[in-house]
């Protein structure tokens, strides 16, 4: 399998971010993101306008972030090339669905996309410009995923007064690890159905006054696109620049995503290019985002995971910490079903977090 990193969760003028496609693409390239999924708010003009394609090095993906009327329940949409709903003007001539989030997750389902829960716990409260935009319709079973690290939520949450100057000039240190609520939520949902979850940046570059003298650009997106990764396993071999397969590259990105076949990461704190996590059963490999049903052989499962820098290292059954241990891997036989997944952390700070694999009971045992 090929491994890719990118960016998720990234806004451009096309919405309320500040950068270009252009910019945005080339500030990608210089940080070595591999592809980039553009959401801008209720909107997909970059690629009617032909944004979608390779800049060198870089696949740029054009999803969205669709939201209700009442400007909650933010959503993430990859893989569907049309708006869902018909919109109105809300508050600051931002636009919202008319139809209720339970709707419209249920229609994009219907249409072919994937789509992932935005920010679902947020809260912030120093910017009333900038208000928290939480999740609210829990009653659908129709969305993929649900995003459970996002950088712009976790440093505006963090911030006070006394912190202010310095979380303005270390953007990047300030993050430490994925909102405790949505780890807790995502966990919870995989012990009813596969639900898998991305990291993001959720980038805009705003401009911000600092102490009443200056305007600053809070994450310039290249200082950004160093922080949350979202990294995939995918089988297609993704040759750079060939836009003629552009969208069968795109499909694998996608496919990926939905299968939960990837595993998140603070760029800040290593590179984590080169992590595996995966099980073995039964003479057979399983992979993030697969499931394993146990028979009666009465063999164990056997988790391997592999990093590319010492860490700590949690082994994470049902939400749960099960073995904890410092190095750059290990084994370890697991012979009860549940929910497995692995941290990685390093300095007291969240490295890597991957998706779950599902150990599912032997139905004929019960």
């Amino acid at each position: 399998m090929q491994e890719y990193s990118g960016a998720i969760h990234i806004h451009s003028t096309y919405s309320d971010g500040t950068g270009s496609p252009e910019h945005i693409a080339q500030s990608a390239n210089e940080a070595g993101l591999d592809f980039l999924i553009l959401t801008d708010h209720n909107s997909i003009q970059a690629k009617t306008d032909g944004y979608e394609k390779f800049f060198n090095n870089t696949m740029f993906i054009v999803g969205y972030e669709i939201n209700d009327i009442y400007n909650k329940n933010h959503y993430l949409v990859f893989g569907l090339d049309e708006l869902v709903g018909t919109y109105k003007v809300i508050e600051n001539n931002e636009f919202g669905c008319k139809l209720s989030a339970l709707e419209y997750v249920s229609e994009i389902k219907k249409k072919g996309g994937v789509g992932f829960i935005a920010h679902p716990f947020e809260k912030r409260s120093s910017f009333p410009e900038h208000p928290p935009y939480p999740w609210t319709e829990w009653k659908t079973d129709d969305f993929n995923g649900i995003e459970i690290w996002n950088h712009m939520s976790e440093w505006v949450e963090g911030l006070n007064e006394e912190n202010r100057i310095n979380r303005f000039i270390h953007p990047l240190r300030s993050i430490v690890e994925p909102c405790k609520e949505a780890v807790k939520k995502w966990d919870d949902l995989n012990l009813i159905r596969k639900t898998p979850a991305v990291g993001s940046v959720d980038a805009h570059a705003h401009k911000m006054n600092l102490m009443g003298f200056y305007n600053v650009e809070v994450f310039p997106y290249k200082v950004l696109f160093k922080s949350i990764r979202t990294h995939l396993l995918v089988d297609t071999k993704i040759e750079f620049g060939d836009n003629e397969n552009f969208q069968t590259y795109k499909n694998s990105i996608i496919y990926a995503l939905k299968q939960g076949r990837s595993f998140i990461a603070n760029f800040y704190n290593g590179d984590a290019k080169g992590f595996r996590f995966f099980a073995g059963y039964d003479g057979k490999n399983y992979q993030m985002g697969d499931e394993i049903k146990l028979n009666d052989s009465k063999k164990s499962v056997v988790l391997n995971f592999l990093l590319p820098k010492e860490a700590t290292i949690k082994v994470m059954r049902n939400g749960q910490c099960i073995h904890e241990a410092k190095g750059f891997g290990g084994m370890w036989d697991v012979n009860e079903d549940g929910c497995y997944r692995i941290e990685c952390w390093r300095e007291g700070r969240a490295w890597i977090f991957s998706n779950h694999i599902r150990i599912l009971k032997n139905e004929n045992n019960n």
